[in-house]
Formats: structure tokens, C-alpha cells, sequence
């Protein structure tokens, strides 16, 4: 027979484990759900700044650009 042993660390430190399986997801999904919500530094950044980016990426052409930037400017 045994002695108890075996119940004593399946059933009593068991819950710990638990708590650890869940504290581990809860902060997982904090991180995914923190990092996808928003960019820190774009937020920081004016509206022409994250312009003059988008223009040096290639993403908007040289027209485009200009046309935004006097809006802004106005």
C-alpha cells in the first residue's frame, strides 16, 4: 500500500500548478492582445512624421504626399 505520498502531491500540490498554467496564459494573452492595440511609437508621432515615413517606404507616391502635406499644414 503506499503511504499517501503520491495523493498528497497529485491532489495537494496540484492546484498550484494550475494556478501557474493559467497565470501563464492570462499574461500570454495580456501580451498579445497589449502588443496588436496599438503602436507606441506611432502614437507619439505627429501626422506628418508618420507621413514622411509612409513616403520614404514607398507606400504613397510623391502627389499623394503633397496633397496630404498641404492639408495638414492648413
Amino acid at each position: 500500500m503506499m503511504s499517501g505520498e503520491g495523493h498528497f502531491f497529485g491532489g495537494g500540490f496540484m492546484w498550484i500548478f494550475w494556478i501557474l498554467i493559467i497565470a501563464g496564459l492570462f499574461f500570454l494573452f495580456q501580451n498579445i492582445i497589449g502588443g496588436s492595440s496599438g503602436n507606441s511609437s506611432s502614437a507619439n508621432e505627429s501626422p506628418l512624421e508618420i507621413l514622411k515615413k509612409r513616403y520614404a517606404r514607398g507606400e504613397i507616391d510623391e502627389e499623394e504626399y503633397e496633397r496630404r502635406r498641404k492639408e495638414l499644414e492648413n
